[in-house]
C-alpha cells in the first residue's frame, strides 16, 4: 500500500505549535553551557577549602584557621549548589565568590592575630582566593553578558 499521507519532516516542524517555546528552551540551554564549569569549579573550590586545613596539615597549629577554612568552604559548597540548582537566582548573587576570595587572600593575616601564620598556610589560603576571585569575576561577566539587551549596542 502506498504511503499516502507522507509528508517532508521540516514542513512538520515548521508548523508545530511550540516551535517558538523549543526555540528559546534550546537558547537557554545553549548559553548554559560554560555556566555549568562555573558551578562545578567553585563547588570544588569550597570542598577543597573545607577539608585544606588537613590537607595542608595546619589543623592542630591553627585551630582558627582550621574553623576559618571549614566554614568559608562550606559557604561556597553551598552558593556552588545554588549556582548549579537554581542559576537564574544565584548568579546575581555571584559577586559574593569574590568577596569570599577576598577573605580567603586576608584570612591567614586577620584570623591568625596572635601568632603567625606559616608559609603554606598563607600560599594554600592565598590560592585558594585567587581561584574564588577569578571565579567570581567569571560569574559576574556571564551575568553581564546575559542580561545586555541586544537593542543597546553594548
Amino acid at each position: 500500500m502506498a504511503d499516502l499521507f507522507h509528508r517532508p519532516r521540516h514542513a512538520e516542524m515548521a508548523g508545530h505549535p511550540d516551535l517558538a517555546e523549543m526555540r528559546e528552551r534550546y537558547a537557554r540551554i545553549e548559553a548554559r553551557r560554560g555556566v555549568s564549569a562555573i558551578d562545578g569549579l567553585v563547588l570544588l573550590a569550597g570542598l577543597y577549602a573545607a577539608i585544606s586545613p588537613w590537607v595542608v596539615h595546619f589543623s592542630t597549629s591553627s585551630p582558627e584557621l582550621r574553623a576559618n577554612n571549614l566554614i568559608i568552604g562550606l559557604a561556597l559548597v553551598a552558593i556552588g549548589l545554588g549556582l548549579a540548582l537554581a542559576p537564574e537566582r544565584m548568579y546575581r548573587m555571584s559577586g559574593i565568590i569574590s568577596v569570599i576570595g577576598v577573605w580567603m587572600v586576608i584570612s591567614p593575616w586577620v584570623v591568625t592575630v596572635g601568632h603567625t601564620a606559616t608559609r603554606g598556610l598563607i600560599w594554600n589560603n592565598v590560592l585558594i582566593g585567587a581561584v574564588c576571585c577569578m571565579l567570581g569575576l567569571a560569574a559576574i561577566g556571564m551575568v553581564r553578558q546575559s542580561t545586555r539587551s541586544p537593542g543597546t549596542g553594548g
